[in-house]
């Protein structure tokens, strides 16, 4: 297992640490480092290590009052197929926030998870 040190971390604030981590593993790749649920878990995909704060979390207590809504960023996972994704995540009941959208970088969709925290799918061009 990486050393957390080597990880990237981001924390996304949420309102059900068990609902995060099934979307996260289930549907995302990400495999469980740790659980404390019902306050916080540990997930890593590669070089991410993402951090689940639930309501009663020190994570989710230290973030003033004006700033426990899910914002405007995001992780941003890399995949090989977009289309292939978006089609084995629609089989899987979820649904996206936007369409599909296409630049010179290549094309990208969003989902978001549970508490509403938002997820890029991206597939890099040619």
């Amino acid at each position: 297992m990486t050393a957390p040190d080597q990880l990237a971390g981001v924390r996304y604030l949420v309102d059900d640490v068990q609902a995060a981590v099934d979307f996260y593993t289930t549907h995302l790749g990400f495999t469980l480092r740790m659980s404390a649920a019902p306050a916080f878990a540990d997930v890593v995909r590669g070089p991410l290590r993402l951090l689940l704060s639930g309501p009663a979390s020190s994570g989710a207590r230290a973030t003033p009052a004006d700033a426990t809504a899910a914002g405007r960023n995001r992780i941003h996972l890399i995949v090989d197929d977009l289309d292939a994704e978006i089609g084995r995540l629609r089989g899987a009941g979820l649904s996206f926030r936007s369409d599909l959208v296409a630049g010179p970088g290549g094309r990208q969709i969003l989902l978001a998870d549970p508490a509403g925290n938002l997820v890029e799918l991206f597939q890099p061009a040619g």
